[in-house]
């Protein structure tokens, strides 16, 4: 690519990032109010694709200008799209946080009914001991509780409140005692405890292993890129023939390599969590006719 093209190239994408950011200004942005809980993890999904897609602009941008290879700009900007969010550093804090909570709200249960006290009675007691990772989904349950709902029901619509594969096993026991009327609760929710503590123990043991597979699968990606760029930015003379329009083909192969590569170590670094088995437990609306 000569230098006027690249000039040219590089006002026009400014001149339309420009235009595009006096549009925004002058036509303003709405802010939509609060939604149900569905709207708004579609609306973090869409926030995280502008995020996504503006990042990769700026690594595209940033690559033409240290290059000057359109086929290595676009190459990097789909591998920030596409690869980037999938090596960032994400913990499962809040999911351990949400199954330590779970089994303090067994054990605060237990202790409850010891006073020959019923489930629906030891429920809307145990709200203020709750830990704050499922304090919103129980006061809701309480709410549901106190307006006459059936337990099981209210104990089902907790489970997809919760939305955790963890949760649902909790849950499951409770429905199924609270339909059957069974004996030995406490029992029930002394062992549901424990079972809570050792699958956190499990997690948290499993979650150090990803963050070490993660932390190796970024490393290699960084090094990988940084050998690269800085090759084509201190030794221009080693790659000057990607200069020429052969050799935007044959970077383009060497970039199918690298994104080949990349998606391999993602799959390596990508760990599969089970699904939740309490699903199709919630009761249908009713709809009064007046």
């Amino acid at each position: 690519m000569t230098r006027d093209a690249f000039l040219a190239l590089l006002v026009g994408a400014v001149v339309g990032g420009g235009l595009l950011l006096l549009v925004v200004a002058v036509r303003g942005t709405t802010v939509k109010p609060p939604k149900e809980r569905g709207s708004s993890l579609s609306a973090m999904a869409s926030n995280d694709n502008l995020v996504k897609l503006g990042l990769a602009l700026a690594v595209g941008m940033l690559t033409l200008i240290a290059t000057r290879w359109v086929v290595a700009a676009v190459a990097g900007a789909l591998m920030m799209y596409f690869f980037g969010p999938s090596l960032r550093p994400r913990s499962g804090v809040g999911d351990l946080a949400r199954i330590e909570a779970l089994a303090s709200w067994c054990e605060s249960l237990r202790d409850t009914i010891a006073g020959a006290v019923g489930l629906e009675q030891a429920i809307p007691s145990s709200l203020t001991a709750a830990g704050p990772a499922i304090q919103g989904p129980l006061g809701l349950l309480v709410d549901r509780l106190r307006t006459r709902q059936p337990l099981p029901d209210a104990l089902a619509r907790f489970a997809d409140d919760l939305d955790d594969p963890s949760a649902d096993l909790v849950i499951a026991a409770l429905i199924l005692n609270a339909r059957l009327r069974g004996p030995g609760l406490r029992d029930l929710l002394g062992a549901l405890s424990t079972s809570a503590r050792e699958e956190l123990d499990m997690r948290r043991r499993v979650e150090a292993a990803r963050r070490s597979t993660k932390r190796s699968v970024r490393i290699v990606v960084a090094v990988s890129l940084f050998t690269s760029l800085a090759i084509t930015v201190l030794n221009r003379d080693f790659v000057r023939e990607y200069d020429t329009a052969f050799g935007q083909v044959v970077l383009a192969v060497v970039m199918l390599i690298y994104a080949a590569g990349f998606l391999w170590l993602r799959r390596l670094a990508t760990f599969s969590s089970t699904g939740r088995f309490l699903l199709g437990t919630k009761p249908a609306e009713q709809v009064s006719v007046g």
